[in-house]
This record gives structure tokens, sequence and C-alpha cells, in this order.
């Protein structure tokens, strides 16, 4: 039984690694199919010799089983919306190759042998990303990506909506010929939902490094103190994500010059002869309370994480094939509530993340708050110009929008398919909204990042000169794609290359 991680799913989608089938694999998947085969002959078994769902009551004329399976594709090819990128299709037939891998679906060789054959070839499949209640499985993107399996339907050649029997053709690949119940095993199970959140988690973790990164950052232009992210303070409250930013966050700021000791203020004498502070005792909790609020974020990310690589490594189909009990066993392993309740949760931290860098937008936007930077950071003639205040608009709005989103997709369930599908997941409509969350959440970095370089060009050269190494490579590294703004020129070409950068090059210490 082969075992996949959230690590080879990113080599898998975004590096196009070659996948190369486990030894003895294809072995104990002919097993289970020559299993099945024989066992399926003299027994009423679902998907095989009967109709699907509430059709299951009717038997199939044996000289129409093969018809079955290809109507089951077809029919239910009935997607809409916008196609799955390559990454995030890639990730979806990995999930279900790998899901086959267990050797417990009964499938045939061949269908192993054509999803290999796409990956390595770099064929996309055309999945579409509604159509799904989560539950009998992915019914209808699957069904997309069996319909091309077989030769039909459209697919993507380097970019370009190709019909797929030309691609095919082009690549010396024949169509998939499907026996016994592929067609049931390629859509029986919840592949896309898991595909899709195995990408969404990899790109959440990246959103939380750059974060950290920017929350660090923000610590040290604006001179906060140390000890809201010290060792000290984080170890006494019980959370091993609260402490890992903590400790993240110290790492980063590491050879920094600006970040201030609070025993500077114990030993104010100056500032003890006064009735009121010229400085904040304490930051505002945008800034002062960064570990509590990504260090849940970061738990629920490593939980779903934990969570998306069981449902990989695991056979979600039905019926379940299992030569070593003699037996094949009808149940719900396809249901998605695994996935769909992990989506929902990743999406709500996720707007929370998107919360946190608007509202540090904002205390760089607001110079009654940070009493050291210009109204909206405006480096031009203040009332001629506008600085960032247009492009704060856009990181507000997107928030919002992130919140109207974050409503729970898990408890919407919608009895269907003649009551049979009477209580479903709607996990690939949970993993869609996380991925919509997601790129929201990206934009709104975009712009908390891009500001904090313009707070940094504001700072007098020696003050520059004491940010940590970590601040002035990230700095640099922003500044190859945004630029310090001081007349009013427009932002939206700046916002998109900083999206874009960000999003595909993680930020590591």
């Amino acid at each position: 039984m082969n075992s996949i991680s959230l690590a080879q799913i990113e080599q898998y989608a975004f590096e196009k690694k070659e996948f190369i089938l486990p030894e003895n694999a294809l072995n104990q998947v002919s097993k289970s199919f020559a299993f099945l085969t024989n066992f399926s002959k003299d027994k009423i078994i679902y998907g095989i010799n009967t109709g699907f769902g509430p059709m299951a009551q009717y038997r199939i004329e044996t000289d129409k089983l093969s018809n079955l399976q290809y109507n089951l594709i077809r029919s239910h090819s009935s997607g809409i919306g916008k196609p799955l990128n390559e990454i995030y299709a890639r990730s979806v037939m990995v999930a279900r190759l790998n899901s086959f891998l267990q050797a417990n679906s009964g499938v045939s060789t061949a269908v192993i042998k054509q999803l290999v054959a796409f990956l390595n070839k770099g064929i996309v499949p055309e999945i579409f990303e509604h159509g799904s209640v989560g539950a009998s499985g992915d019914l209808v993107q699957l069904s997309h990506l069996g319909l091309n399996l077989i030769g039909e339907g459209y697919v993507y050649k380097d970019g370009v909506r190709t019909k797929t029997a030309d691609v095919l053709a082009e690549k010396a690949i024949e169509p998939l010929k499907m026996e016994l119940r592929d067609g049931l095993g390629l859509i029986n199970g919840t592949s896309c939902m898991t595909g899709m959140a195995a990408i969404n988690v990899i790109y959440a973790k990246r959103l939380l490094q750059w974060a950290i990164a920017a929350s660090s950052m923000l610590n040290e232009v604006i001179e906060a103190f140390d000890d809201s992210f010290s060792k000290q303070l984080n170890a006494v409250k019980h959370h091993k994500g609260q402490q890992l930013v903590a400790q993240q966050m110290r790492d980063f700021v590491a050879g920094s010059q600006m970040i201030r000791s609070r025993e500077e203020l114990f030993k104010d004498d100056t500032a003890l002869q006064r009735k009121e502070f010229e400085r904040k005792i304490q930051e505002y909790y945008s800034v002062r309370c960064v570990p509590q609020i990504l260090g849940p974020i970061l738990d629920t990310i490593q939980y779903a994480q934990e969570v998306i690589e069981n449902e990989l490594n695991s056979t979600n189909d039905n019926p379940i094939v299992s030569p070593d009990d003699d037996n094949v066993f009808h149940g719900g392993n396809f249901h998605g509530d695994y996935i769909s309740l992990e989506m929902d949760k990743v999406k709500i931290v996720l707007t929370k993340l998107s919360m946190l860098m608007e509202r540090q937008l904002n205390f760089l936007m607001n110079s009654k708050l940070n009493g050291k930077f210009p109204p909206f950071l405006n480096a031009g003639t203040w009332g001629l110009n506008f600085g960032f205040q247009g492009v704060q608009f856009t990181a507000t709005s997107t928030t919002a929008e992130n919140q109207a989103l974050s409503s729970s997709v898990y408890v919407h369930s919608i009895p269907n398919n003649n009551d049979n599908q009477d209580i479903v997941s709607m996990g690939t409509n949970s993993a869609v909204l996380a991925k919509q969350v997601l790129e929201n959440s990206f934009q709104v970095m975009s712009i908390h990042i891009m500001a904090i370089c313009q707070a940094i060009d504001l700072l007098d050269p020696e003050e520059k000169e004491r940010l940590s190494p970590n601040a002035k490579s990230i700095y640099d590294r922003i500044r190859q794609h945004a630029h310090f703004v001081t007349e009013d020129i427009p932002q939206a070409e700046s916002i998109a290359a900083v999206f874009e950068y960000i999003k595909e090059n993680p930020f590591k210490l």
C-alpha cells in the first residue's frame, strides 16, 4: 500500500515530479481486480451488476455491464464554473491514484496506468469547481476526470484547451477501456475535495509564514517591545502553535537593533517623573497579540494537514474489496465530512489572518495610532497626494468578503438523489470557498507587505540599517516587484506582482 505526504503532493503538483509506481503496486491492484471479477460472478455487487444510487434496485444484464460504466461517467460529466488550474488538477489525479494504490477498490490496472500517463505526460484534465455534493464521492468532478481518461471531452495541453482525443493521439496514448467497476471506482471517492484541500493547505502554510514575517517586520519598524513574543511570556500559555509563532518571531528579528527591550522602560527615570507617558506602555493588540492570534491558525492548519494526509492514504470508495477477508463490504467511505470540516476551519482561520493583516495595515495608515509615520504613509504632499489611501480600501473590502465567505459549508447539507443521499458533506464546496478565501488573504497580505516596505523607506537611513537581516531581505525582494510610492500612480499591477511572488515563493528563515 502506497503512502503519500503533503510534501510529495507539492512535488507532483507544483514541481511536476515524475510519478513512479511503487514496486509491486500493480500486482496488488491486479490481485484485487481478479478477486472481484471472480467474486461477483454469482453475486449481486453494487455498481457491477446493479444500477447506481436509487437505481441500485435494478439488475443489469451481463451484455450491458460495460455500457453501464460508460453511461455513469458520461451522464455525470455535468460540472460548471471555473476549471481547476494545473496545480489543483494534478493534485486531484494524485489523490485518486493513491486511493487506488491501496488496492481496495477492485479497479483494473489500466486505470492506474492511464492516470500515471496523464501525470507524467503533462495532460491536465478539465475538472470544474462546481458539481459535487461531497458524498457518494465527488461524482461530477471525478466523472470529468474519467471522461478524459476514456478519451472524451477536453483537456489542457500547455495551457490550451484541446480535445482529449487529439491530445491522446498526439502522445500515443490509447483511451482507457473500462472494465468491471472502473467507472464507479473512478468517481466514487473524495479525491477532488482532498486534492484541492491538499493544495489549499500548502498555500495556507506559505501564507502563515508571510504573516509571521510581516508581523515581525511591523514590530521592528515601530520599535515595539520584545516581551510580547518572548519565550518567557509565551511559555506560560500551553499552546504549541502560540509558542512556535513566538519563537519564529524571535528568530526573524535576530540581529535587529530596532526592537526595544522592556528593561529600557523599567530604567527610564525621565519617564518615571511624568504623569503622562510619551510612548505607549503596551502596543495595540494587532501588534502585541500576534502569537496568540496566529498560534491557533498554525495549530488548525497543522491538524488539517494530518486529516488530509489520512484521507490521501485511505480508500475512499464503495464498495471496498477485501481479498484477504474473501468479501466485499458496502458502506460510506466516499463521504467527505472529514475534509469538509477541515476546509471550513481553514477558511475561518485564514479569514482571521486576513483580519489581523488588515488591522496591522490600518495601524500603519493611521498616524494617530502609530505616532511615527505620515497619514497613509504619504511620502508626497499632504492633501495633494494620497499615499496608500486607495490600496487600503482594497485590503479592507477583500477582508470583508472573507468574513462573508466564512460561514460553514459543512452544516449545509441538502438531501438529493431521491433522498438516497439524505445527508452529505458539501466538502468540495468547502474546499472551493477555502480556495477563494486563500486567494483573498494573499491579496490582503500583498498590500500589507507593500505598506511595510513603504514604511521602511520612510525611516531615517540609520534606522533602516538597524533592521534585522531578514527584514532587509524581504524588503529587497518586494522592491523587485513594487517601488517606493511618492507620486500618485496606479498600484494594481504592483499588487498583482507582489501577490504572485509571495504566493509562489515561500518565505523561510
